[in-house]
């Protein structure tokens, strides 16, 4: 299985035990005047029952696939092209990249010039009118700030990309859970 099939499977399911979780708050009680909606008193426990025990079967099968799921991330390297470099990070790396933390690079080369924005180079009057020369001291390369703003705006794009390709080409990890 694919981990994009596992990631659809994990949804269909969740439907199927939302909707068992449905049946079952609807159905497991009746006033004594009613009529029982699965045959008797008897079939209608125990269609209770039934749907008690599909729903903890599939909760078993969507822990099955999301562990599954995770051993693949951590275990599958990818390699994704960032500025002229190739990067070879796990999936789940490339994850959490996508995530926040990228974004959170950005951020960090974004505030690189932010001060400056009010700043004026020129000439400033002293307090004993003098004209004095006034320039921006940067301790920073803006054209470094610049490349670094373009590399991780662009890299959740290319993650997003990569990933797609990978999810629907990569084979799960046959993961045994402990009983």
């Amino acid at each position: 299985m694919k981990i994009i099939e596992a990631m659809k499977q994990i949804k269909d399911l969740q439907q199927k035990a939302e909707d068992l979780r449905g049946k079952v708050a609807k159905y497991c009680t009746d006033l004594d005047h009613e009529t029982v909606v699965y045959g008797t008193e008897q079939e209608q426990r125990a269609q209770i029952e039934s749907w008690i025990q599909a729903h903890s079967d599939i909760l078993k099968e969507i822990l099955h696939l999301r562990v599954a799921i995770q051993a693949t991330n951590l275990a599958t390297p990818v390699a994704i092209q960032l500025n002229g470099k190739v990067v070879t990070k796990t999936i789940a790396e490339w994850i959490h990249r996508r995530r926040d933390l990228a974004g959170a690079e950005q951020e960090m080369w974004a505030g690189l010039g932010r001060k400056e924005s009010g700043m004026r180079e020129g000439t400033l009057q002293t307090s004993t009118g003098q004209l004095q020369e006034v320039k921006i001291r940067r301790y920073y390369d803006p054209s470094n700030r610049d490349e670094h703003l373009e590399v991780y705006r662009s890299e959740p794009l290319r993650v997003d990309a990569t990933l797609e390709v990978v999810n629907a080409t990569t084979d799960l990890i046959e993961f045994e859970l402990k009983k």
